[in-house]
């Protein structure tokens, strides 16, 4: 099986306050009486207490246009790219000559040459690297590319892949828009990367690393729901989809899947250890305990992120798992879930053995 050999999140350096945000976007974005209140108690209940942001707050004012916003996200995205590639290599003991497979993500930017592409050649990444580039699955892709990197290590099991997340948020940030949906967005994201290393079964170090195994994964797409979470993409770049919704679909959906996906390993949803949940917002976490009958405590390290650092789509589960194996180790042995769900509307489960 796949072993997690080193997880690695990063942050940009400037931190602020929920409350400083809050003006600084009320500022930006003239609003009449009634949607600064709708405003302020968005982000009051959003849970999220601090984030991190690319830019300084007061630079995003300057960010006119989707072009601008873009070669900002290339250029910061490569920097902190690099970082979180060259702390989970280094946490691991490799050098970035041993990588054989980059998978890399992200769904507020785009860049062709790809990140991981142009890491390439400064970070020493082998001119033969095999690299899968993924837009489109926003949140899920931390899921659901642990997965695919366990695909493939399953038919190279002697070879290292790597899982790398870059999301900047902040740079999607729709000034004009005063809708509810783009006010939730504002309230609950934040911006980070994160890497990931990994190992197939036969690698020669594989029994040296701590983290957990993949076991199985299961993915599934929920007809009827392509309107509840993405993109609506135009001239000033991406603009949230965020149907009110979503935390039913979790109740309608999830529990069932996750259930029917543990129970063909023997398992149910008291069996599990370490539960590394996407930090979708604080009413999809409260569905998504409601609906697997879970005690507080399972979710305690998902909020712990949201409310330190807020949602960084894909990264924020790799942040996550990063965050179980430091300060939470469940029993070695025992059975723990990674969970994402995403646009489409879709989730990822693996199933790990830590």
């Amino acid at each position: 099986m796949t072993r997690v050999a080193a997880v690695h999140g990063v942050l940009p350096p400037h931190r602020y306050e929920q409350g400083e945000i809050t003006d600084a976007l009320a500022a930006m974005r003239p609003q009449r009486d009634a949607e600064r209140g709708v405003l302020e108690r968005l982000h009051a209940t959003s849970t999220v207490d601090t984030r991190h942001l690319v830019l300084p707050l007061e630079n995003y004012r300057e960010l006119n246009g989707f072009g601008k916003a873009n070669d900002l996200f290339i250029e910061a995205g490569v920097q902190l790219a690099e970082q979180a590639l060259t702390g989970a290599l280094a946490t691991a003991a490799l050098g970035a000559e041993d990588v054989d497979l980059v998978i890399s993500t992200s769904v507020t930017g785009i860049a062709a040459p790809s990140l991981e592409a142009r890491l390439a050649g400064r970070m020493g990444l082998r001119p033969d690297v095999k690299r899968v580039p993924i837009f489109g699955l926003g949140c899920v892709a931390g899921a659901a590319g642990l997965a695919r990197l366990h695909d493939y290590l399953e038919g190279h099991p002697g070879q290292v892949a790597v899982l790398l997340s870059v999301e900047l948020c902040s740079l999607t940030l729709q000034r004009t828009d005063t809708s509810v949906q783009n006010m939730v967005a504002g309230a609950l994201f934040g911006d980070g990367a994160a890497a990931l290393v990994a190992v197939g079964r036969e690698h020669p170090r594989r029994h040296e690393f701590a983290g957990p195994q993949v076991v199985a994964t299961h993915g599934r797409l929920y007809p009827g729901t392509e309107r509840a979470l993405g993109w609506d993409i135009g001239d000033t770049g991406f603009k949230i989809v965020l149907g009110a919704e979503l935390p039913e679909l979790v109740r309608l959906h999830l529990g069932e899947d996750v259930r029917s996906f543990l129970a063909e390993h023997d398992l149910k949803p008291p069996d599990i250890t370490g539960w590394v949940a996407h930090p979708g917002g604080p009413k999809v976490l409260d569905a998504l305990v409601e609906t697997l009958g879970l005690p507080p405590q399972a979710l305690e390290l998902t909020r712990r992120s949201l409310t330190q650092v807020g949602n960084l789509s894909s990264a924020s589960v790799l942040h996550i798992l990063r965050d179980t194996l430091a300060l939470r180790p469940p029993s070695p042995g025992t059975p723990g879930l990674l969970l994402a769900m995403g646009p489409g509307f879709c989730s990822e489960l693996v199933l790990l053995r830590w």
